[in-house]
């Protein structure tokens, strides 16, 4: 969800504390870990405190911070202090093709509905092709901007100069909805969630992503972090895999009064009905589907290479790698799939 910045470098060497694994818990390691407002089990895990109890098992305190953008998290991991952090697809592809040295680990979500085009009621749109004219916001170098673009360019057939796209992050694309500024915007729960109360969607990356490729958000570590501290790296997968083995297992008792729905609350905000109504547009992809040919060890690379090149038309990089696999590590899903 996920999203970007136009350019730049993405990752920088992390600053490494001291003590791995057998340290004594006082001299525990702390690991920056960057999340944005996108619902799902690996928010749960933050909220119930599982993610925690895993890292200090094996040595290490997480600091979590909450960012409001993908661009803004990759401008943090640029800054070499968080090693690992989300970050939707089309900004992995980006941050691989620039060179930068990490590794996506683990697959957040399958975006699908969860991202959509969403009209002002009374803006006059009714369709893509009314976009035209229109001013719509959208997180640039995102999912959602890529799907935008996408749609734009191979699903409608529309000319993206003639539509005044505006670089907005979520909140700003709130903030722009309430006073009237915008007519249409691009965007995820729980923003997505507030402009359906106002608008109606004319169209999502589910139905994009079927005339093209399907965007995810993930979780991506610098890689000499994940090499020089696979107790962390294990602990951390382990755990979040059984986060998401107990969602899979029982989707229908994450209710609005739920525990686990509270707690995504409390880390990002909205409201339990539409993080509800959120949770059902998204697909979580359990351990072995992860480690599988449908995403690590195929699909996301395919999705990769989609991106990158789309972003070489859309002149936002220079060229495309023609391997994206060695940004790609499925070894640690593997491991907690078994």
């Amino acid at each position: 969800m996920t999203d970007m910045t136009r350019a730049g470098a993405f990752l920088a060497a992390m600053t490494f504390g001291a003590g791995f694994g057998l340290a004594p818990a006082h001299a525990e390691t702390t690991v920056v870990v960057g999340y944005q407002q996108i619902v799902g089990p690996f928010i749960a895990a933050i909220a119930d405190g599982r993610l925690d109890a895993a890292a200090k098992e094996a040595g290490y305190k997480i600091d979590w911070r909450q960012f409001s953008s993908g661009g803004d998290i990759s401008t943090a991991l640029a800054s070499g202090n968080v090693p690992v952090g989300v970050i939707g697809s089309t900004g992995i592809a980006a941050a691989a093709t620039r060179g930068v040295e990490f590794e996506l680990f683990w697959i957040l979500d399958n975006i699908g509905k969860s991202e959509a085009l969403v009209a002002r009621n009374g803006s006059g749109i009714g369709k893509p092709a009314d976009l035209t004219g229109k001013k719509v916001a959208v997180p640039f170098v995102s999912t959602a901007h890529f799907h935008l673009l996408v749609g734009m360019d191979q699903v409608w057939k529309i000319d993206p100069r003639g539509v005044n796209i505006l670089n907005m992050k979520p909140p700003q694309i709130l903030a722009a909805w309430q006073r009237g500024d915008i007519d249409a915007a691009y965007v995820w729960p729980p923003v997505l969630t507030e402009l359906m109360k106002e608008g109606a969607v004319i169209a999502d990356s589910e139905q994009i992503g079927a005339a093209s490729v399907p965007t995810f958000d993930g979780l991506v570590a610098d890689k000499a972090f994940a090499a020089e501290n696979p107790e962390f790296m294990a602990a951390f997968t382990k755990a979040l895999a059984g986060a998401y083995a107990d969602y899979n297992a029982d989707r229908a008792a994450w209710t609005e009064d739920s525990p686990q729905v509270a707690g995504i609350v409390k880390m990002i905000g909205g409201d339990a009905a539409g993080t509800v109504e959120a949770l059902n547009m998204l697909s979580f992809p359990d351990a072995a589907e992860q480690a599988s040919e449908t995403w690590l060890t195929g699909g996301a690379v395919r999705a990769l290479s989609e991106s990158a090149r789309f972003l070489v038309e859309q002149k936002q990089i220079d060229g495309a790698l023609d391997d994206y696999a060695p940004f790609v590590n499925p070894s640690f899903a593997q491991a907690a799939a078994q």
